[in-house]
């Protein structure tokens, strides 16, 4: 009568184990979205305004007058529920509206060579930006120079 008990026992210690460690089933990637496409979005312009500019990459610009420093930034986002493009588009609305902050109170009108800065590599690109997407966050980490443009 025991060995019954003892065998159920054991099973069911064995299985409560093997339901415990099994892998989580997380994301960690790294996706590339456009910039444009994100500018284009309707929070971005009324959000943004326009007292201060940002170039990514090699983006051409006017004359920089003077040049205030680099500064990085990450933000992130609850990507539940959301495409990761949307996220992502969240994600680098914060990230830019961090910059922003840092260019007014620098006393700059721009933000000059951006690029993606995930995990401390810098990505440049005019056209693209980076994202880490994962199950229920998205994160975009920017570094930027704030600078003031003639």
């Amino acid at each position: 009568m025991k060995t019954p008990i003892i065998t159920l026992a054991v099973a069911t210690v064995l299985l409560s184990t093997a339901l415990l460690t099994t892998p989580a089933l997380a994301r960690n990637d790294f996706k590339t979205f456009s910039i444009a496409d994100a500018f284009a979005l309707e929070v971005y312009k009324r959000k943004l305004g326009d007292d201060v500019k940002f170039y990514f990459g090699d983006a051409k610009h006017r004359t920089v007058v003077k040049k205030f420093g680099e500064w990085p930034t990450q933000k992130k986002t609850n990507a539940f529920n959301k495409t990761d493009e949307y996220a992502c588009q969240w994600a680098l609305l914060s990230a830019l509206l961090s910059l922003k902050k840092r260019a007014q109170s620098e006393g700059g009108n721009a933000v000059i060579n951006i690029k993606s800065n995930n995990d401390h590599i810098e990505k440049s690109s005019s056209q693209t930006f980076e994202c880490e997407v994962g199950n229920i966050i998205a994160s975009v980490a920017l570094l930027g120079t704030v600078v003031a443009l003639k």
